[in-house]
């Protein structure tokens, strides 16, 4: 025994320094962020992780939430959409209640500090509307303002598809507005109809030109659905091609969040019942390569946001939220 003590001491001191070389490794010079949420713990806010490639991600804050929900109906935090704009602020909108008729807003310059939140009444001239859900913002460089938008169900709007889910009037369509100082809000419009039960709609801007929109069809009857599927637009306001078929698998997929890495798309979902983050990825918007099995989120987290970020902002976020933090 005598004689692997000092074997074992090396390997101790061996596996620390190891551990402090990769904690001090400079990082990538873009790295990635994941605001998400816990599905149970909705009333607590919502978190973020980071990654330096897009595929392991690790919780920041020691796991604890990073803004407590107090705007809107129920006054809860589902389906956070985190985005950097052109003013240099991060904008974060989010699904108050599981029926209320607002959506919630508060924006950061640090990720850390943010402002008074609000509960912008997007639907509240809509009687009959019954919810405003997984709200998601861009930036529309065209028309210099950010356009803003999430699924509604209206009482009677559109029969067509009213018993294709339970509710049993279930018609999601994805509605939107417009602002420029989130102070003024043009008037709420439809966004996008295919025809289908829709929502969960994100978009990205692609670099020939077009917009992408990743929607999750949520047809239940007569048959059913739960899948993410990819609709092009000429502009961030359509007009919109046909959905594409599928691009997920045979499981309950939404809340996907899309991103360009390279000549690489990537669309990260919500493996709903799996209780799990998925990933399929493509370099031509028409075959799609299931690779969740090579992706790591926290466990637990659920519909969210992932979004490409300089380096500085994770050393920035690291210093000042102690990796030593528990949740």
């Amino acid at each position: 025994m005598k004689r692997l003590r000092p074997f074992l001491l090396a390997l101790v001191v061996g596996a620390a320094l190891g551990a402090r070389a990769v904690d001090t490794a400079p990082l990538p010079a873009t790295c990635y962020l994941f605001a998400y949420f816990y599905h149970d713990r909705e009333a607590e806010g919502f978190r973020l992780a980071w990654s330096p490639d897009g595929y392991r991600f690790e919780m920041l804050n020691g796991g604890r939430s990073c803004l407590k929900p107090t705007a809107g109906e129920a006054k809860i935090m589902r389906d956070p959409c985190l985005f950097h704009g052109p003013d240099g602020l991060w904008h974060l909108v989010w699904t108050t209640g599981w029926t209320g008729r607002t959506i919630g807003y508060a924006s950061s310059k640090d990720l850390i500090h943010w402002s008074e939140q609000q509960a912008v009444p997007v639907m509240m001239h809509e009687p009959d509307a019954q919810n405003c859900w997984a709200p998601e913002i861009t930036w529309d460089d065209a028309r210099k303002h950010y356009l803003i938008f999430w699924s509604t169900t209206i009482l009677g709007r559109f029969p067509e598809t009213a018993m294709s889910n339970k509710g049993p009037e279930r018609n999601h369509r994805v509605y939107a507005t417009t602002t420029t100082d989130f102070v003024h809000y043009t008037p709420t419009r439809l966004l996008y109809d295919g025809g289908f039960n829709v929502i969960d709609a994100t978009l990205l801007h692609d670099d020939n030109g077009s917009w992408l929109m990743f929607v999750k069809n949520e047809t239940l009857s007569p048959k059913t659905e739960k899948n993410v599927r990819m609709i092009r637009g000429a502009t961030a306001e359509g007009p919109w091609d046909p959905a594409s078929q599928a691009i997920t698998g045979n499981y309950w997929a939404e809340g996907p969040t899309a991103i360009k890495v390279g000549g690489e798309y990537r669309v990260y979902f919500d493996k709903h019942r799996l209780d799990a983050i998925g990933l399929v990825r493509s370099r031509d918007l028409k075959a799609w390569e299931d690779v969740s099995d090579q992706v790591k989120f926290p466990a637990h987290a659920r519909h969210g946001t992932v979004v490409a970020v300089p380096r500085e902002v994770i050393e920035s976020l690291r210093a000042a939220w102690p990796e030593t933090a528990k949740p």
